[in-house]
């Protein structure tokens, strides 16, 4: 199954339509608050848990024998560089919540080097969010989230957190890594939301 991000609406005029702010990058960019870890997969497990402690964990084999999408999205980085149509493969967060008996509003992605950032539930469901494994038809590369990270292709993507370790469900907001650092809550590049009062 293809899907194309709800927020690319085409070309206009042969000009790439972009956000507010964005120039266009060809190339990857890699950007991280610190060091690329290193993450076997054969250590690797991917958790989910609930406000009330309740954990769901799968390790690699069994999270790449999950349902997949490849999805191609257009991807906006906070530091003003935007990626048109890029491919991934990953695991639906609907897939991955499908038998999580929740009532929290709130999630904070935490990855393998204790980076965090907060999200919306609402923005990781309805086919808007995944745990993506591969990019381009290859292996998700370490110093693009590799062996898997968050894609939330509608936010700036620091919120698509790199090296996903766990989703935690939360009844109330707080911020994450960069929130707490002055970034914006919500991180909406169309709207240009990058810092706070933004």
């Amino acid at each position: 199954m293809s899907i194309v991000t709800p927020g690319f609406q085409g070309r206009r005029g042969g000009k790439p339509d972009l956000p507010p702010g964005q120039y266009l990058a060809h190339d990857f960019p890699v950007l991280s608050a610190g060091p690329t870890p290193r993450i076997r997969t054969d250590r690797w497990e991917f958790v989910v848990t609930t406000e009330t402690g309740e954990a769901k964990s799968w390790s690699w084999a069994e999270f790449t024998a999950l349902p997949y999408e490849d999805v191609t999205v257009d991807i906006h980085c906070v530091t003003k560089w935007s990626k048109l149509q890029t491919g991934w493969r990953g695991v639906a967060v609907d897939t991955l919540l499908e038998d999580v008996d929740t009532a929290a509003d709130y999630v904070m992605a935490r990855s393998y080097d204790g980076y965090t950032t907060n999200v919306p539930l609402e923005d990781l469901l309805d086919g808007q969010a995944w745990v993506a494994y591969r990019y381009d038809g290859e292996e998700l590369s370490p110093e693009h989230g590799g062996p898997a990270r968050l894609l939330v292709p509608h936010l700036y993507l620091w919120k698509s957190a790199k090296w996903i370790h766990e989703l935690r469900m939360m009844l109330q907001d707080e911020p994450g890594f960069w929130e707490a650092a002055g970034y914006h809550n919500y991180g909406d590049p169309w709207r240009e939301q990058r810092y706070q009062g933004d």
